[in-house]
Order: C-alpha cells, then structure tokens, then sequence
C-alpha cells in the first residue's frame, strides 16, 4: 500500500498559463512533459546507460527537442553536444579480497560484503597494511583531524562516510551535512595523502540509502591525466564486511561509529593486511552533455546567461540477481527532470519578450557515477563560469500531487536569496529547509558542480506540503522511494502519475530565472562561503 502513494492521480493534466507583472509566462504543457518522460523510460533506451545505444537515443531526443523549440546549439563545433571524455572501468568476475592477520587468510566476497573499482584504470593486484581512520576527515576549521601525525601512504585506509554528529551550526554545519561527509571527499582526500586504497563501511545511516544503491553504481570516470595520483581501489564494505575487517581490533561496526562520531578520534591500525586482485578492463568513449542556448535581447547583457540543467543518464541494464539481465529505466531519476528541461527550454524560447541575459540549458552525462558531465562542463564551460548568473537544477521530481512548498536548498547561502523567496511567495509556494540536509543532499546532484565552479547554484525540489493531503504525504513518499524505488529496476513510468504536480514548480523557476536575468548585477555567494572564492576569482565581486 505504501508504494501505491507515488503512484496517486489528483489532477487531470492541462496547459497552464501565468500571469506575472503583466507579463504572461508561456503555456506548460503536461502532456509534452508526460511524453518525454514515458520515452526517456522507455525499453529501447534501455535505461540511459553512459556509452551505449540507449545514450544515443537520449540525446539525440534531446537535441532533437532544443532545434524544434527554436534552441541554438551550445556545444562542440556548432553542435548541440559537448563531447566529454570518460572511461567504461569493468571489474573482472576474479575480484578478490582477502584479509591477512598473521598466518590466518579471511576472504570477503564480492557484491555481498565489498565492492569497489580501480581508480589507475588498470589492473591491480597489491598487498597492503590497512588503518581505520574513522570518518576520514581533516578539517581544521572545525578542529577535526582524522589523520593527525599519521602517514597512510601506500596504506589502504578503512573508514565511514558521513561526518560527526552535530547540532552546533559553527561545528560542521549543525545538522546538515559538508562536502567532508560525501564519499567522493573520503576517495579525494585518501588520494592526496597517497593511500593506496580506501573502503568506506557502508550503514543505511551515514549513506542515506541501502547497500544494494552502492552495488548498482559501476566504473565509469573521467578520463585520468597522465601520472595523476589515484586510488588502486576504491571500494565500499558491507557492514558484514565491516564487522569482518574490525573484528581484528576488536570492534563491531557500531562500536567503530560510535570511536569516529568522537572528538578526539586517533587512527586505528587494523593489524590486518589486504590481498586485493582487481582485474580491470577499460575503454574510452566520448559521451555527450547536450546544450541548447536562447539568446536574451540586450546588446549589452546577452553575453551572461541563467542557466537550467539536468542530467539525462541512468543506470543502463544490470544483473539480476537470478543471473539475467534487468533495465534499470530511471523514470523518476531523472526523466523526470530531463523532461522538465525540455519543457522549460520551450517556454523560455516562447517568451516574448525575451529576458536581457541569455539562457543555457545543459542535459548531463554520467552524473550517476559522480556528476562527471557537470564537473566536466564546469571545467570546460561553454560560456564562462564569471558570466553564469544562476544555475536552476533538475533532479527526480516526485509526480504527486500539487506542491503548496518548495526547497531550493543551497540558495539561501547567495544575494538572490530574499529575492527568491519572494518570487515563491507570490506563486503561493512556501519556502522549506530541505528535511534531509543531513544527508548531504546539495552535495549529490548537478548543481554542486555549478556552485564549486563560483556559480550560484541549486536544485528546485519539492517540499513536504501537498494541497489536500497529510502532514506526512511526501515523508512517506520519500521513504517509499529510497527504500523500494531508487536505483533499481522499480524506477519505471507510470500511467498513474499526475503531471499536473510539476508546473507550479516550474512557473516559479521562469519567473525566478527571468528575474534574475533582467537584474542589473549578477548575483553571488554570500560573504564566507565555501564558494564565495571560486566566484570572485571568476571576476564577480
């Protein structure tokens, strides 16, 4: 019965029309939204997966859609796509982990208790000591040094991801989670230090999703610089694997959490080594961010643009676990906020007249495997990071019910702030702090990418307040979703689904976006930002 609240029809689809200072924002079109997201889910795309057919046939729609709403090519060449380098890393069938204390051999299986990829995108096959750094975190802001006085240099380090608990807002932020909490930090940081491996403990706690979404994930990254540092593996324990791996210390997994979540934690050596043969086979592809562009109509400010973006790619087809083959379709993540792109990027080619600054609207790969199209595209932007106004983001956008609040999590940290919150308020939406901050939710999408590139950035979601429904409609709903739905094949279309859930959103977005297109400045990061410096150095004070 739970799932069968994702899955309520309330409202009849229909054009929407607003009226705004006198200004009408164009129709939005449920039915068009409907369509794109049913073919974006469909079986021949075969879940969207980076490098395959089914890429192909996402973005040349994509493509397909910008040219017929008038969009002008953004990419490569006079193209609509930006080619971004990557490189499909495939863990052999022998992926072996064995624990070496003293004479005694403990080996852990695959997919059950570890997983994990080479990051040197070769074969690997090392033997190495291996040290519990608790949640491998150096933060002197905050007084925490998770490394303090030891060297893990060729060592493999053994930690969990998440931070220590707080509810003090100048000590990591109170309860919503850093950039230290996210385990593309833990990989990031181990790899500065020279470990030669990292494996994150896995708990539904620290993670904020099962151990079976860590699975699903494969090898696909950015092409590696020649003699650029890299893990030899990067991996993640199941908390049965990681009761195994402490056992040697003496510890079990909430015990071990528990020393980490302590001020004043020191390194642990594990007085264990780890045999790891990781067998890897590569191949470089060229996959595609698609941009569209809608040029503004002032000879002075159409040279900086707002910009919309979501990413187009999921999960591909996978394993099942009777031995066949199953399509992880990814409706709702992220069809759904592809076909929101696409009906943004037609109403904003429809505005007449047409905002001074320009508009960009960016389709991402590979953001399933560490929004990889995003930091690509913030690293080679196709117009520059200094001359981006703002970035509005897309990213699973639940199709229930109409929405009476909205989380625009990370955008009361920018000067737009109370601007936003104004331009919500008159479209009857209330502004809430984002209920799951505390799992790093800014972090774990497109638009962070955007933010630590300078650019004022964030995701338009929905908030918990449903007209006619309980208090607790979108709770359940977001439980049922990451417990039953999130990356697994479960992530289809359905007919039941009510689109008419997504216009208030996106009325507030063209009219939020528009405004800060016409404003005579471009907005910023507020002073002591984590971004503030990336924005400056980008040339807006």
């Amino acid at each position: 019965m739970r799932r069968l609240l994702l899955f309520i029809l309330l409202f009849a689809p229909a054009p929407v029309f607003a009226q705004e200072g006198g200004d009408k924002l164009p129709a939005i079109s449920t039915e068009r939204i409907r369509a794109d997201v049913k073919y974006l889910a469909s079986e021949p795309l075969q879940g969207r997966g980076v490098g395959t057919r089914g890429e192909e046939l996402t973005t040349d729609h994509i493509a397909a859609e910008f040219k017929k709403a008038g969009l002008k090519p953004g990419g490569d060449r006079g193209t609509y796509f930006q080619g971004v380098p990557l490189v499909t890393v495939k863990t052999g069938p022998e992926l072996s982990l064995e624990l070496i204390k003293g004479k005694e051999g403990i080996p852990l299986k695959a997919e059950e208790e570890f997983v994990g990829v080479s990051h040197t995108q070769v074969s690997e096959d090392f033997d190495a000591e291996a040290i519990f750094v608790g949640h491998g975190i150096s933060a002197p802001e905050f007084g925490w040094d998770d490394y303090k006085d030891t060297d893990v240099k060729g060592k493999v380090v053994v930690l969990f991801t998440n931070e220590p608990p707080s509810d003090d807002p100048k000590f990591f932020n109170g309860k919503s989670l850093t950039y230290y909490g996210r385990w593309t930090y833990k990989y990031e940081e181990a790899t500065r230090r020279g470990a030669k491996a990292v494996f994150i403990i896995h708990t539904p706690e620290t993670a904020g999703y099962p151990y079976s979404v860590v699975k699903s994930v494969k090898g696909v990254q950015l092409q590696r610089e020649p003699n650029a540092p890299a893990l030899a593996f990067a991996g993640w324990l199941s908390a049965k694997g990681g009761d195994k791996v402490l056992y040697a210390i003496g510890l079990t997994v909430d015990e071990a959490l528990k020393k980490a979540d302590t001020k004043g934690f020191k390194p642990i050596p594990l007085d264990t080594r780890f045999k790891v043969y990781a067998p890897t086979t590569t191949q470089k592809i060229i996959s595609k961010n698609v941009i569209g562009v809608v040029e503004g109509s002032d000879p002075a400010l159409k040279s900086e643009y707002v910009l919309f973006s979501a990413h187009w790619d999921h999960l591909g087809v996978r394993k099942s676990t009777t031995g066949g083959e199953e399509v992880y379709h990814g409706a709702l993540d992220n069809a759904s906020g592809s076909a929101i792109l696409l009906e943004l990027a037609r109403a904003w080619a429809a505005m007449d007249p047409k905002p001074k600054r320009s508009a960009l609207f960016l389709a991402t790969t590979a953001e399933e495997s560490g929004l990889l199209g995003a930091h690509y595209y913030a690293a080679h932007p196709a117009v520059p990071l200094g001359k981006t106004a703002m970035n509005f983001n897309f990213d699973c956008i639940y199709p229930v019910g109409e929405p009476e609040s909205i989380v625009l999590s990370g955008a009361e940290r920018t000067t737009a702030w109370k601007a936003l919150q104004a331009t919500a308020a008159k479209h009857g939406l209330v502004v809430e702090p984002d209920q799951r901050s505390h799992l790093g939710f800014y972090y774990r999408s497109d638009h962070f990418a955007l933010g630590r590139g300078g650019v004022p950035a964030f995701s338009v979601g929905r908030g918990e307040k449903v007209k006619g429904k309980p208090a607790d409609f979108m709770k359940k709903v977001t439980e049922d979703f990451i417990a039953n739905i999130y990356h697994t094949p479960n992530d289809k279309y359905r007919e039941e689904w009510d689109f008419a859930a997504y216009p208030p959103l996106m009325r507030f977005t063209l009219d939020a976006a528009r405004e800060t297109a016409n404003t005579p400045t471009l907005p910023t990061w507020l002073p002591g930002d984590e971004f503030r410096a990336a924005r400056e150095k980008s040339g807006v004070k």
